[in-house]
């Protein structure tokens, strides 16, 4: 059997580079809540609230450090810090729109917890 060519550069590290940076476990569920706009930290814990506070925390630091999103702190009493998605994480809706797609159709039986 003959398989079409690949739609990928064969000497590329595309999707591995991707996965570099949305691979890990929970960043796509932390990137659905940034979906509908700005999020403090307790918000998110609470959204996805079985991950660990240290590694939210984590999440957050690597998706800044690759600029996904940009982390704003207001000077109050206490302290706020909004997370929010930068142009290039907006750019991953349409990735996680297919990704969810793909799991409504196939996934359904597989258990995230």
């Amino acid at each position: 059997m003959k398989y079409p060519p690949s739609p990928f550069d064969p000497d590329s590290d595309c999707i591995s580079s991707a996965m570099e940076i949305i691979g890990s476990k929970w960043t796509a569920l932390i990137l659905h809540d940034l979906f509908s706009g700005p999020k403090r930290f307790c918000e998110l814990e609470r959204s996805i609230s079985i991950i660990n506070p240290r590694t939210l925390s984590r999440r957050l630091d690597d998706l800044e450090d690759h600029g996904i999103i940009t982390k704003q702190c207001y000077a109050e009493a206490p302290p706020r810090i909004e997370y929010t998605l930068t142009k290039k994480g907006h750019d991953l809706l349409p990735i996680l729109k297919q990704m969810a797609i793909w799991g409504t159709k196939y996934a359904q039986s597989v258990s995230l917890y």
